[in-house]
């Protein structure tokens, strides 16, 4: 079937209907200049056989790589059933519910959704799902200055542990709203937040931001942090890892209250690193400042006749209420993702999840044990962390990490840009998906790179 499937008589009748002779005038006020007949550099047209092996040619390309990388993307295995069953039509091709009547299935795994990263966050609310990580915490923010609208100026406390997208995108979001970041350093020896004395002025601050764990992989003092900023009439927006959180204290019981709102990366439940995307952020905040939430909410009702049902249950966009009152312009999210995310916790459940998360504690640690054997390589935090680590290296990150890849590793993520002061430094991360070969290999590769003579293989 064509494209436009229409004939050419009825392509004539419309034609003749507004009084024109060709699809071709209806163009013709497109400046000759500006129009070409052929797409120069395209190559002849392919069939579905010559396609399929051309693509098959190129994916050979790619090198197979140990990706010890993490800041943000995190390589997790992932069941094949879960896109298997992501990828049947039912979810593959669904569009936003917007008619209950014929969405039920997939109005209800978003409430099975929004039921589960409630649960994980052991918080009251959970929307269905956000764009990514960045975008989420950057909605957190505006949800946070619009719920504290008795304040005298917007400003909102962004540590410098917060990983740097997200940083770069919260700024660029809501730097046009008047709201200002007020940037906090980190301790240098233990890589947590530092909370100065004099930051709270007039009740003036409207959130504090708490990643757990940070940018470096370290954890926080949540618990300290917390109760601050409540002390002070501060909200609190957790930025953390759902993984993590199979091990790590929950947001909502951080200090005497809990976090007031919690979002972050949900690529670690299911989705593939796929060079960067698409992914998706999640969104859970407390009862009270649901009406400020952005996004939508999907919830259970029973109809006349007392069957369970589920629809949307809060909608706070411009294209449902008075643009002036709306949350967000989100005019969509990631759904086939959070497709994916659902069916993966359900194949796991809260006990897989947290063995993933145990496996991955152990191998970073493992890994980390291993490099900081070798001349010329230390970490650079004392604190415990989780997932990945910080390493300072004796020779140029940007050196270290290329000769590494020429081993087949990819070593780590390089520092430099974005935290000059630590020198030349990487981070490190190991998930539940590396080996103890694997890690010898990377010790070893790492030996040869640092021009350390090879140790006996006890040693490793």
């Amino acid at each position: 079937m064509p494209f436009i499937p229409h004939t050419e008589a009825e392509t004539k009748a419309m034609l003749d209907t507004i009084g024109v002779d060709s699809i071709e005038q209806l163009f013709d006020e497109i400046p000759a200049e500006l129009r070409t007949t052929k797409l120069n550099g395209i190559a002849t047209a392919l069939s579905e056989m010559e396609i399929s092996r051309l693509m098959s040619e190129r994916s050979e390309q790619d090198p197979h790589l140990q990706c010890f990388i993490g800041a943000g993307s995190y390589e997790h295995h992932i069941p094949a059933a879960v896109w298997e069953l992501t990828t049947r039509g039912e979810f593959y091709s669904a569009y936003t519910p917007y008619q209950a009547e014929a969405s039920q299935g997939t109005l209800q795994l978003l409430y099975e959704y929004q039921t589960m990263m409630a649960e994980i966050m052991l918080m009251d609310v959970s929307n269905a799902s956000l764009y990514d990580g960045g975008s989420a915490l950057a909605e957190a923010v505006l949800m946070a200055v619009r719920s504290q609208r008795k304040k005298t100026t917007k400003r909102v406390l962004m540590p410098r542990t917060v990983n740097p997208n997200y940083r770069r995108t919260v700024r660029s979001i809501v730097s046009s709203q008047n709201i200002e970041l007020i940037e906090l350093d980190y301790d240098k020896e233990s890589g947590r937040i530092i909370i100065e004395d004099n930051l709270v002025d007039n009740n003036d601050i409207s959130a504090l931001i708490i990643p757990q764990p940070n940018f470096f992989g370290v954890i926080e003092e949540v618990d300290t942090l917390t109760n601050w900023a409540h002390e002070h009439n501060i909200l609190v927006i957790g930025v953390v890892n759902p993984i993590a959180m199979q091990l790590l204290k929950a947001p909502g019981q951080w200090g005497e209250e809990g976090a007031d709102i919690v979002c972050g990366e949900g690529q670690p439940l299911g989705i593939p690193l796929s060079s960067g995307g698409p992914y998706f952020g999640f969104m859970c905040c407390k009862e009270k400042l649901v009406r400020q939430m952005p996004g939508r909410i999907i919830g259970r009702t029973v109809d006349i006749e007392g069957k369970q049902g589920f629809s949307l249950t809060l909608q706070a966009r411009e294209q449902h209420i008075r643009r002036s009152k709306a949350t967000s312009n989100i005019c969509t999210n990631q759904g086939l993702m959070v497709t994916a995310a659902t069916i993966h916790m359900s194949l796991l459940g809260a006990d897989g999840l947290a063995r993933v998360a145990a496996a991955s504690h152990k191998n970073t640690l493992s890994l980390i044990s291993q490099l900081k054997k070798i001349t010329g390589v230390k970490t650079v935090f004392n604190s415990p962390c989780f997932h990945e680590s910080v390493l300072q290296i004796s020779r140029p990150a940007t050196t270290v990490l290329d000769e590494l890849a020429r081993h087949g590793i990819l070593g780590g993520y390089d520092l430099g840009n974005d935290y000059p002061e630590l020198g030349s430094a990487i981070m490190v991360c190991a998930t539940e998906t590396k080996t103890e070969a694997d890690i010898a290999a990377y010790h070893s590769a790492m030996q040869i790179v640092m021009h350390e003579p090879a140790v006996a293989s006890n040693d490793q």
